[in-house]
């Protein structure tokens, strides 16, 4: 497998994860939002502070963390973006 398969293979499953993760947050975790609501945080019901605060705070830890990811693939294959001057 030459350097720019390997590289689109693992950008590829970085992703699916990412995507699985994303489909988690907005939409698995709403499906059960009476079940979940049996548990409460802060005094408000599971299902709403989810939609509320906690889907969020994932959204941005979940952008964050594909950056930094893609960032590490992209070195480890020769793609990264920096450039040394001598």
């Amino acid at each position: 497998m030459s350097n720019k398969e390997a590289h689109w293979q693992k950008t590829k499953n970085h992703m699916f994860v990412t995507l699985a993760i994303w489909f988690f947050f907005s939409i698995v975790i709403f499906m059960f939002g009476e079940s979940v609501n049996q548990g409460s945080f802060l005094g408000y019901p599971l299902a709403y502070y989810m939609s509320a605060q906690g889907s969020l705070a994932a959204f941005v830890v979940l952008i964050f963390w594909f950056a930094n990811k893609q960032e590490k693939i992209d070195d480890e294959h020769g793609y990264g973006g920096e450039k040394e001057d001598d």
